[in-house]
């Protein structure tokens, strides 16, 4: 068995097209700090016609693999972490499979629990390495949804779309992952969930930050429990990381988060070191907006990628949390050159490229989604390597192009 396993790669793939937050406040006559400040998001993707949980998952896919130089038969298990599959039979990582040229011993499946999801499949990788059944391979674990709500509504200014593929192993390049110290949390509550009837989701809105707040509370409680570190003098429990990534459907909540790990800690002023250990890991997903599974995955991403100093050596805390509910918190430690094998990706400027929608051609693409299970198959591809065609024969189709 060996106990140094974790992140060795990432990847992210993100609409091209974006809508301003301060656009839509000024459309929809709300002032532009109530979404800006009071969600602490500026900007969110919005996924074209041709754009959905599979093609976003197939593009992060193939960047970890090529930025860690991995071919697809050295994957010996691929999961997908979604709440926003396109079948309730087929899950998203076959099509992942197909599309991105992953061998045929290998397991594939999918995994749902709200946004906890990827985490669950994460977890349940990992044990896998650490129980020598992976046999050297890698894992390949991606969190890919598209995060949507009725145009108009209280819950539109909080969507979002994107994936984040995170491939597992021995050795890790850029976090290894603790063994065996994990605290976890979970309860049977209606805070968030989407019928199957419905492509958007029904939120009770103040309940559910309440139900992340109690599960935050529940996991750090759990999770101190199994460490049994006193903190030196002075200093509190969280400060043995440097670096704190949260679920963050929109930043607010993350600060909230914070503030309540904080108290627990017995900290008298929470909000102190919120600049020092969260801050750096909002910058990649207040230009993106609500990614669900994926949303803890671009906060570490954005901590690796935009944090001032360095990580390096230094361990990071990761919060999860999954409506319905289940909550998880476990840490790591950034391994030597992580840093710049993240910046590698161009995050940053590729989001600096993405094309800024007005609010009339938004509207537009939200309305033609809504028809995406009946668009005929054999449309245009729009969007780089991997476009979903439309629907042949009840069956959903994408293609591949040239590389990604």
């Amino acid at each position: 068995m060996t106990s140094t396993v974790g992140i060795d790669a990432l990847g992210v793939a993100v609409p091209s097209t974006c809508v301003r937050l301060e656009d839509l406040a000024v459309a929809r006559n709300v002032e532009p700090a109530k979404f800006l400040q009071g969600l602490g998001t500026r900007v969110m993707g919005v996924a074209l016609p041709d754009e959905d949980t599979v093609t976003l998952a197939a593009r992060a896919a193939h960047e970890a693999l090529q930025s860690a130089g991995v071919r697809g038969d050295e994957v010996g298990l691929l999961a997908v972490g979604t709440e926003t599959a396109v079948d309730h039979s087929k899950p998203v990582a076959s099509y992942v499979q197909g599309l991105v040229g992953i061998g045929s011993n290998c397991r594939v499946f999918e995994t749902k629990h709200a946004c906890y999801g990827g985490t669950a499949a994460l977890q349940l990788a990992l044990d896998w390495i650490r129980s020598g059944s992976a046999r050297g391979r890698k894992a390949l674990v991606i969190c890919s949804d598209i995060a949507r709500y009725g145009v108009g509504t209280p819950g539109e200014p909080t969507q979002g779309a994107g994936a984040v593929a995170i491939l597992l192993g021995e050795a890790p390049r850029l976090v290894a992952l603790e063994p065996g110290v994990s605290g976890v949390y979970s309860q049977d509550v209606h805070d968030f969930w989407r019928p199957l009837y419905s492509k958007d989701a029904l939120v009770d809105g103040h309940y559910s930050v309440k139900c992340y707040l109690d599960a935050l509370e529940g996991a750090w409680r759990n999770y101190r429990e199994l460490v049994a570190e006193v903190p030196p003098a002075g200093s509190f429990f969280s400060d043995r990381f440097a670096a704190l990534a949260y679920h963050v459907p929109y930043g607010k909540l993350a600060r909230k988060g914070h503030q309540r790990l904080r108290e627990l800690d017995g900290d008298p002023t929470p909000d102190t070191s919120f600049a020092r250990l969260v801050e750096p890991g909002l910058v990649l997903p207040s230009l993106v907006g609500n990614i669900y599974t994926g949303s803890l995955y671009l906060s570490l991403t954005s901590l690796l990628a935009c944090h001032p100093g360095s990580l390096e050596g230094q361990r990071v805390g990761l919060f999860s949390y999954g409506s319905g509910s289940c909550a998880e918190f476990f840490g790591g430690t950034v391994q030597p050159g992580a840093h710049a094998r993240v910046r590698a990706l161009g995050l940053m400027e590729r989001l600096e490229a993405r094309r800024v929608l007005g609010i009339p051609e938004y509207e537009a693409i939200m309305r033609e989604r809504e028809l995406i299970d009946e668009r005929p198959a054999g449309a245009a591809t729009e969007t780089g390597a991997f476009g979903y065609l439309g629907v042949e024969q009840e069956r959903r189709t994408y293609a591949r192009r040239g590389a990604a």
